[in-house]
Formats: structure tokens, sequence, C-alpha cells
């Protein structure tokens, strides 16, 4: 899971939702050449039928993964609308987050599963239209549930695994960079006055880390008690500044120093800062990376361009699973056809999670919404 020690615990440069399947076609043949140079240190992906029951298996060596695409069982009173990100608690149970549909209330944003797909429980449809980004965290003897919204929700909020609200703030007006009345705004704010929160980082006391990824670019620091405390960040070329910080994870890897990875996600890099928003490192070669996970030795980056990376404790990146991306090029608003997915591809992953032995959960960014398990294969 994102590591269970912790969680048990349109302005200038955004890359639009309507622009991106573009962005997409028109920059593949540039990602296609940097995974070529790549590719002598790099395990790429294979795809192929397992013998025994006829399932796909993708990746190769040591991170081969069994893939089923319908893992998660919705009940038919629910619909799949357009799948944001994913998350597990202590029992294995995966938390799903829909953006949803802002005309339909009535209907719950986030979704939970047993370790089997069962459907165990719906809520949260305070966030239908914003549905955006899910962690869960221990604190003392209770899991927490945050969740980030962005479109005409634009708030943050902390509830329990059940659905019952601890807290739920909108923008934080004291840290100065929003305009007058977004701490109370409804509206779509897609500038950098705006504020469209997207996932969170938790940090050793208590407190916890905000990316106002859709928004202002700033990254916001709040207390254990969900107090603001200051931010940095905001909007800018790399080296600690952002065109579209849309995911965060402190990173705890055993034997590796606290260092917070943000992912640039309209400039194809990923930005690993100290924890007091200090730049350290910017790592390229990604393709509109969207959210970061570990899991003991090993760190996951989900990337919209129909793929995933893994990486080793020395940040060497061992696989990367992206079988899908010429199709990218191939089908016009491939996010939208169904029925033209193939097994074992994906086509737009917007979050990708651990779960307890080490298996993966990715959720992507298709209009039906789809959320894949990756069993490991040992």
């Amino acid at each position: 899971m994102k590591d269970n020690s912790q969680r048990q615990s349109k302005s200038h440069s955004f890359v639009s939702r309507r622009s991106f399947v573009a962005a997409c076609s028109a920059s593949l043949a540039v990602g296609a050449s940097s995974v070529a140079a790549a590719a002598p240190a790099i395990r790429t992906s294979t795809r192929k039928r397992a013998q025994d029951n006829e399932q796909v298996i993708i990746g190769t060596g040591d991170y081969r993964y069994k893939v089923d695409h319908t893992f998660c069982q919705l009940p038919k009173r629910f619909k799949w609308q357009t799948t944001h990100n994913v998350c597990v608690d202590s029992k294995n149970n995966l938390y799903v987050i829909h953006e949803g549909k802002s005309k339909r209330k009535d209907h719950p944003s986030i979704f939970v599963f047993d370790p089997t797909g069962k459907f165990l429980r719906a809520f949260g449809s305070q966030f239908q239209g914003g549905g955006h980004g899910i962690e869960i965290r221990k604190e003392g003897s209770e899991e927490m549930l945050y969740v980030a919204a962005y479109q005409g929700v634009k708030a943050i909020a902390k509830m329990t695994l059940t659905g019952d609200i601890v807290w739920y703030q909108k923008a934080p007006m004291e840290s100065g960079v929003y305009k007058e009345g977004e701490d109370v705004s409804t509206k779509s704010s897609w500038n950098r006055k705006g504020f469209l929160p997207t996932n969170f980082a938790f940090l050793d006391d208590g407190g916890f880390l905000l990316a106002d990824g859709y928004g202002s670019y700033f990254i916001h620091e709040y207390d254990k008690d969900g107090n603001w405390k200051r931010c940095f960040g905001g909007a800018g070329k790399g080296n600690g500044k952002f065109k579209l910080c849309h995911g965060l994870w402190v990173d705890d890897r055993p034997g590796r120093e606290q260092h917070l990875y943000v992912t640039d996600r309209s400039v194809n890099t990923v930005q690993v800062l100290k924890l007091d928003g200090t730049h350290v490192e910017t790592k390229k070669d990604y393709l509109l990376p969207a959210n970061v996970d570990t899991y003991k030795n090993l760190m996951v980056i989900p990337e919209l361009k129909a793929r995933l990376t893994i990486l080793n404790e020395k940040d060497e990146i061992v696989a990367r699973l992206d079988d899908g991306q010429e199709r990218l090029g191939q089908i016009d608003k491939l996010r939208t056809k169904p029925k033209q997915w193939k097994d074992g591809q994906f086509v737009h992953p917007h979050d990708a999670c651990f779960d307890l032995e080490g298996n993966l959960f990715v959720a992507e960014w298709v209009s039906t919404g789809r959320v894949t398990k990756l069993t490991r294969v040992s």
C-alpha cells in the first residue's frame, strides 16, 4: 500500500483534459525515443497469456504481474464514473474515488471493496463533480481517510473509513495566495489564484502536505489538527517551482533520507525536495507522471501516457509496464472507447497504490472508470 507506516496510518502551462489526448499524440514520438534510449537499463513490459488460467501476465523478470481489469465488483445500483485515485487500509480493503458528476449528488464518489473485490460500502456524495485525491493514515488506534476534491467542490476533508466527516475545509486564505472569496467558491477556477487541490503526503509529526495541483501550484503544510502552517512552491520553471504539481509522496523507504517526491506532470518530471521545499533533484524521462507510491524498497509512478514505472531503493528504473502507448496515437479519444481497450494494456493510469502484499491497484482516467489489480507473480 502507500507505505503502510504512513498511510495506515487552464492557464499558461496546464495540460487540460480537452487537450490531453492531442498532447499524447503530439509527444508520443518523443516519449518513445526517450524510452528506447533508456531501454538497456530497464525491463520493459511484455504481455502473454498464462497457461494455467488464461489470464494475461505483463512485465518481465522479477516484475511480472497477473492482470485483472474487473477485480472490483460494483453493484448495479451504482455506475462507474471517471476513476481518479486509490488507496488501501490495514485490512487490505481498497478505496476508490471517482471524479463523479456534479448533477448526481445522490450518487457516492467513494467505493470500498474487500481483498477479493467484493463491494463493501459507498459514501462521499459531497465530492461528486470533483473527487480526486484519497489517502489513508493510521492515527493512534484509528485509520483516517483524507480526500482532496477539485472542480466545483474545491475542498479537502478528513473522514472516518465509513464516511463520517472529522473536518472539511476550503482554500487556506491565510496563505495569501488566493483571490478573495475562494474559500467559499464552488466555481472551477483554472488559474493560479484558484484552489483546486489534488493529493496529500503525510508527515511524521501528524501533519500533512497538500498539493494544489490544478490551482495555485503551491504545496501547503498543515499541522495534525488540520491548521494551515505554510506553503512553498508555486508556479515556475522547476527547481522547487511547478507547472502542475499533481501528486506527492514522502519517501521513507529503508536506508534513505526522507524526501518529498512531487510529480510535475505537464513537464514530464518528478522533483525531489527536502521536506522544507528545498530542491534536491529533478528526474526526467516520464510521460505525464501523475502520482507516487512506495512499498518496502519499491516506488511506483503511474504515468497518464499508458505507463507504470517501478523503481528500486536506489531510484533505478527496474520495470516499465507500457504496452499500450502506441495505441494512444492510433485511436482518437481511446479513453472513451472501452470496446477498443486490450487486456494487459493501460490507457491513462492516474494513480497506483501497493496493497499489503506488494500487489498493485491502478486507477485510470477513463470515461467509464477502470481499476485494475496487478498481482505480482513470484
